[in-house]
């Protein structure tokens, strides 16, 4: 309800009006009378209790608290607050004189060039040079370099460097010299906004007794921030008609999700899934993107610059879309010719050696590959 509110000049005014009309006679209300000040010394209380009850409204309604305050709200609800996910990326260990084999050890730090962004190693199973029982990464005699994946030691969007940033060992490793990312880092978020939670709570009492795609939706997207998915009904992974049976396919923005989100996945969907049904989980199969285009410049542009902008941007673009998203070649030149005034055109665009839109499917993702700029 829509709170009558009333000004100092407001309140000063109706309390002298109903004094006038409660007393007999006439009473002196001009500036600096004694009956003036003390219904203005009132009107100021009036003031303050006036906002202690917007106060207690505020803080009462998810609709308008805030932080802590709204943290507080959904309790009551068994919801809490979506943490910040740390951006992840992989890095390339280089050295000089590949003579001896070289451990990069799990847990070592390397930084951004200003020292502002720390990246920590993590284990990779899958990856060849991982070594189990060394609990790190084998760079073997003859080997001058290797990809080794990390994670941001401090979640939250600012670990979303970009391509070439990260070029410092935060402390030494035998046998390493440099260390620098080919890729943009991606992944990384703040802890959830107070808008994006009460848009997940209008998703959770949507979803309550109902085994709906709302109700499997809300259950990924409660895992953690930065997932999207699809679902597709009666279908199997290879798109087959199957009666009674969906698969969702969802991702982080990341190459490979880990197995583990995997099953979080997987238990969250069956946890509301409809009874009689069945459901597989998969990733989006990645459609790498090789971009080539020529731009025009204006005369004594520093074009390494231009460039290094252009490619930022176009691979930012292309690390947002979702799955199923197509990329579309004519956007390719807007991205450019925003990325820099010092642009006078853009041509010879062409997306994988084609210069048509690149769709990946229902079921696919558009990944950065390179981005050659002329």
């Amino acid at each position: 309800m829509k709170l009558p509110l009333q000004t100092f000049s407001s309140l000063v005014q109706n309390a002298a009006a109903f004094v006038q009309g409660a007393a007999s006679g006439l009473l002196d209300l001009s500036v600096g009378s004694v009956l003036r000040a003390v219904l203005e010394a009132n009107a100021s209380i009036g003031l303050w209790l006036q906002w202690l009850l917007l106060l207690v409204l505020n803080n009462t309604r998810a609709a308008t608290s805030q932080g802590p305050d709204l943290d507080s709200w959904m309790a009551d609800f068994a919801l809490t607050r979506l943490p910040a996910v740390a951006a992840m990326g992989t890095v390339t260990f280089s050295r000089f004189s590949p003579i001896n084999s070289a451990l990069i050890p799990v847990g070592a730090l390397v930084k951004t060039g200003d020292g502002t962004q720390s990246f920590a190693v993590i284990a990779s199973p899958n990856n060849p040079l991982f070594s189990p029982t060394q609990s790190g990464y084998v760079l073997g005699a003859g080997v001058a370099s290797g990809l080794v994946p990390v994670v941001a030691t401090t979640p939250g969007s600012a670990g979303n460097v970009q391509a070439g940033t990260v070029t410092l060992l935060a402390s030494a490793i035998p046998g390493v010299d440099s260390v620098t990312n080919s890729a943009a880092f991606t992944g990384g978020a703040d802890a959830e906004s107070d808008a994006a939670f009460r848009a997940r709570f209008v998703a959770y009492i949507n979803s309550r007794t109902q085994a709906t795609k709302a109700a499997i939706g809300y259950a990924i997207s409660s895992l953690q921030q930065g997932l999207s998915y699809t679902i597709a009904e009666n279908v199997d992974t290879a798109g087959n008609p199957r009666a009674g049976n969906f698969v969702v396919t969802v991702t982080n923005g990341q190459a490979n999700l880990p197995e583990s989100l995997l099953a979080e996945v997987s238990a969250a969907i069956d946890a509301v899934r409809p009874v009689g049904t069945s459901f597989a989980v998969q990733t989006p199969q990645q459609i790498v993107a090789n971009v080539s285009l020529s731009l025009t410049l204006i005369a004594n542009t520093n074009s390494a610059q231009v460039s290094a902008q252009v490619s930022n941007s176009i691979s930012s673009y292309i690390g947002g879309l979702g799955i199923g998203q197509a990329l579309p070649i004519a956007r390719i030149a807007q991205l450019a010719l925003d990325a820099s005034p010092f642009i006078l055109n853009v041509s010879n665009i062409s997306i994988n050696g084609q210069s048509v839109d690149l769709n990946p499917g229902a079921t696919g993702i558009v990944v950065a590959g390179n981005i050659t700029i002329n």
